[in-house]
């Protein structure tokens, strides 16, 4: 009986840690492409403004034009690294995340077969003691009910 206690322990314990990684992951996996969604965003608002100073910089004088020039493709340069971070951290990071989601799913479903499959054999012993306590000397139906 010592030891049905500690596997309820352990199944508790198991349970705990995929309640809690399922919880804590999802927050930040939640959070992650919402960073991802707002950097996102904000390298599409600085391409409306790369578009903006080149509008602004047709209407001007040419050196003026330049100047406004030079600053939209040093704007747009910092957006080519925006879009590689963007990239990255969907690829790298949120991708990643969202499979851990999967692997709590299995590792859950197996912890319920597993205790489907206790909570059985548990009933068969059960099924088995009753059997020795109504009739200890008849081994033959002990054997029996054993195969």
């Amino acid at each position: 009986m010592n030891s049905l206690f500690s596997r309820d322990s352990q199944i508790k314990a198991i349970e705990s840690l995929l309640n809690d990684a399922e919880k804590y992951l999802g927050q930040c996996c939640t959070t992650l492409a919402s960073y991802t969604r707002k950097t996102a965003k904000l390298r599409d608002k600085a391409d409306v403004l790369v578009r903006q100073l080149n509008e602004f910089a047709s209407t001007e004088d040419p050196e003026l034009r330049t100047c406004i020039n030079n600053l939209a493709e040093d704007i747009a340069m910092v957006q080519d690294y925006r879009q590689a971070e963007v990239e990255r951290l969907e690829a790298r990071v949120v991708t990643p995340l969202k499979a851990y989601g999967d692997i709590v799913k299995i590792k859950r479903a197996d912890l319920k077969r597993f205790n489907a499959d206790r909570s059985r054999e548990m009933k068969e012993l059960q099924k088995l003691e009753k059997i020795r306590l109504k009739n200890p000397a008849d081994r033959q139906s002990i054997v029996s009910f054993i195969i």
